[in-house]
């Protein structure tokens, strides 16, 4: 490679670099990040950082131009109370409330040219050269960017840990054109019944009637009426709701404000005879549409599928749109098996040098696993004697 083709790596607070929000966007359109890695969501994030968090920004320049952002932040973490871990995070601070806005397809914003090697170029750098860090800690990556991570690892000789391991299902829209256009035709037998029978029932009530927000006034409301029934279905289950995140509520309706009149946000309402029985909360990315939250309203009758009927109505309305995917991202809901064609490995890493520290951790891990699975079987109901 020619010296004057190298890729150079600046790091610095994000303060001090001036026009990030210029440098940021112009690289966006020479890249093919997801909306988690666009400025709609970095530039809010940023904005809602406490002054604690100190992000710095890694910048690879080749030839004097900007080909590789991302945002880091520092963080001892201590894993089972006792191993301490000095870290630095992608896109994550460390926190915990702050990072459960979860960010998801996660990685280096690189120029398409030449996004692999700049992404090896950035890890390398930030596993060499980082202050203080004794692990780099990388959430929600895509199978491009964990497979540079899985190299990095390799070549350094330092162990990569799967923090989490899970799989983004979506529905590729045209696959559904290529059948023919009819997106409950390719349902499940069950599935498509279950959802049939609900629409006839909400329909019987007076109509269904499916609606996006049109304006910023139009979209908060939609949200709040998001954030009532996602709230009451998680107090009904004795659990802790999204919204009982200090930061969860103030983020993501200044990420409306931003970007409901581009067309990046999206908020439908389903309702039923004048009554609302669904809310999703969307992103939408270079015709890809991202569920990212909803809100239900759940009855005794469990013939009525609020979310079933709720996402199924905003995937027909994304295929009217002429869009190409509709992805529920990771996560277990059952509904999201259901209702995709497609999925994508995602998963949860931190890598760092194999330390006796790491291995204690790895150990550790294993007796709460087996604990975990112990406590499970401990618990599991036994089945009823023969004839009883």
């Amino acid at each position: 490679m020619r010296q004057d083709l190298a890729v150079e790596i600046e790091f610095l607070p994000a303060g001090r670099m001036p026009g990030l929000e210029t440098a940021w966007k112009d690289l966006e359109s020479r890249a093919d990040g997801s909306f988690f890695l666009s400025w709609h969501w970095i530039g809010c994030w940023l904005d809602h950082l406490p002054d604690w968090a100190r992000p710095h920004v890694i910048v690879a320049r080749r030839a004097g131009q900007v080909v590789g952002l991302a945002i880091l932040c520092r963080r001892t973490v201590w894993r089972y109370g006792v191993v301490r871990t000095p870290s630095w995070l992608l896109h994550e601070t460390g926190d915990r409330g702050i990072d459960n806005l979860t960010i998801e397809y996660n990685g280096i914003l690189a120029d398409r040219s030449c996004a692999d090697e700049v992404t090896s170029t950035c890890l390398l750098w930030m596993a060499r050269n980082l202050p203080g860090c004794d692990e780099l800690v990388l959430a929600g990556l895509d199978q491009r960017t964990e497979r540079c991570a899985r190299a990095l690892a390799d070549q350094l000789g330092f162990r990569l840990q799967v923090r989490r391991s899970d799989s983004a299902k979506w529905v590729d829209l045209d696959v559904v054109r290529g059948q023919g256009g009819n997106y409950r035709a390719g349902l499940g037998k069950s599935t498509r019944a279950g959802v049939n029978r609900a629409i006839r029932l909400y329909e019987a009530r007076g109509g269904v009637d499916f609606q996006v927000a049109s304006d910023e006034r139009q979209a908060l409301a939609f949200f709040d009426g998001l954030e009532t029934l996602h709230r009451q279905v998680w107090a009904a289950r004795g659990k802790t709701d999204a919204f009982s995140n200090p930061v969860f509520g103030p983020f993501h309706r200044e990420l409306i404000r931003r970007g409901i009149g581009s067309g990046v946000v999206r908020l439908c309402r389903a309702a039923a005879g004048g009554t609302d029985f669904g809310y999703l909360y969307n992103f939408v990315w270079r015709g890809t549409v991202l569920n990212y939250q909803s809100g239900f309203a759940y009855e005794s009758d469990n013939r009525m599928k609020p979310g079933l009927v709720s996402h199924v109505l905003a995937i027909e309305d994304a295929l009217a749109r002429g869009e190409a995917a509709y992805d529920f991202m990771a996560g277990s809901s059952g509904h999201k098996a259901h209702l995709s064609n497609e999925q994508s490995p995602m998963t949860w890493v931190s890598i760092g040098p194999d330390r006796l520290a790491r291995k204690v951790e790895a150990g550790l891990g294993r007796v709460d696993r087996s604990l975990r699975l112990l406590r499970r079987r401990l618990l599991k109901p036994k089945a009823a004697p023969s004839g009883s």
